[in-house]
């Protein structure tokens, strides 16, 4: 199928070449470039869902259940599960397609595996480029799984909207699984396996966390029991600040510090007065259905705050700068990469360095100097 074929199949709602196009992508064809091209204009239009957390919190099953409640209230989905890597063939271990056997059949929703290939972060580097292929294909919600690595998996906040991180009770300490990173990319955390003990304990520590970060008002969003609020507005929305947001704001967005801001961007604001959203904790047992529905509205929820907020539009702009950022590094790495290794000088530092007559830093500031615009 050739590239014209394949858009023209693609813009008919054609799943076979949407499938066709995500290979394309993952596998970073000379079609795929000329295929983001002409698809770009189509997306910014669907919801991306990202569900993360530790192995064996049931994600897999815990977005199946998703996809159900979604189709329930007529919406498309699409299924984004980044597996890990196998270390023999270099594709994807397709565990998550024996827990969502539910929607996998459901001509309303479309599921695919991406394989992480080493990429950390919990998020393969084709993902955004995939999401953006599901969004032009007109899905009304992406859910985006990443790899259960625990604390580091922060990348997944850059590309959605709504961001929920699911945890288990009974791992022990359980302020250690939403330590590093993991309690500020959070929009909503969920408490999966909420029928085994330990489940209301898990669900104190971590509002004791929000509790101790600021994040909004004690008990406005408490979802269960006496603390519920009588409105949804209420609920959704209080009149506090974000933590950090303050330290943040004169911040260069160039530097490593843009990830931190941004997360405080998706919450609230340190001014007094300004809106700010106070991430939920919810209990929900995946395998049997329970606390889904709620889950699903918090997410609504949380969509609509973006919007009533300005922060959809805001994290349109983000996103742009993030993704120039990112291919403007990684075309210049490779030019780089490519004259030193032509002119001789790659093989020569190497050697240089590997000999220890030369530190890697000034072998790197030389390439740099060399080669870099020239």
């Amino acid at each position: 199928m050739d590239l014209t074929t394949l858009l023209q199949r693609f813009q008919q709602g054609d799943r076979r070449a949407l499938a066709r196009a995500i290979t394309w992508v993952e596998n970073g064809t000379p079609e795929a470039g000329e295929l983001i091209r002409s698809t770009y204009p189509s997306t910014g239009r669907a919801h991306v869902v990202g569900i993360t957390g530790p192995p064996g919190a049931g994600k897999s099953t815990l977005v199946d259940r998703l996809a159900s409640r979604y189709r329930e209230l007529g919406q498309s989905v699409a299924i984004v599960a980044v597996d890990p890597t196998s270390p023999f063939s270099g594709g994807a271990i397709l565990g998550d397609r024996i827990r969502m056997q539910r929607t996998l059949n459901d001509p309303g929703v479309f599921m695919r595996s991406l394989a992480s290939r080493g990429h950390l972060g919990g998020i393969s580097i084709a993902t955004g480029d995939v999401v953006g292929l599901l969004d032009a294909f007109g899905f009304d919600v992406i859910l985006v799984e990443t790899v259960g690595a625990g604390q580091s998996e922060v990348e997944i906040m850059e590309l959605a909207h709504t961001t929920t991180v699911v945890l288990i009770p009974g791992m022990g300490d359980d302020i250690q699984a939403i330590k590093a990173g993991i309690l500020e990319i959070g929009d909503l955390f969920a408490v999966n396996k909420a029928d085994r003990d330990g489940a209301d304990r898990s669900v104190m520590e971590i509002e004791m966390m929000l509790d101790l970060g600021h994040m909004g008002e004690a008990g406005i969003n408490r979802w269960d029991g006496e603390a519920q609020a009588n409105s949804g507005a209420a609920r959704r929305l209080d009149r506090t600040g974000h933590h950090g947001t303050a330290d943040l704001a004169s911040g260069n967005p160039y530097t490593s510090s843009a990830s931190a801001r941004h997360a405080a961007d998706r919450h609230g604001t340190a001014n007094p007065g300004d809106i700010s959203w106070r991430p939920p904790v919810l209990k929900t047992t995946a395998k049997d259905g329970q606390g889904v529905d709620a889950l699903v509205d918090r997410m609504i929820e949380h969509l609509n705050f973006l919007k009533e907020t300005g922060r959809w539009e805001q994290f349109k702009r983000h996103d742009a700068a993030a993704k120039l950022r990112e291919l403007i590094t990684l075309r210049a790495a490779r030019t780089v990469m490519d004259r030193a290794t032509a002119a001789g000088d790659l093989d020569r530092l190497t050697a240089s360095v590997a000999d220890r007559t030369v530190d890697p830093y000034t072998a790197a500031e030389e390439v740099l100097s060399r080669h870099l615009g020239t």
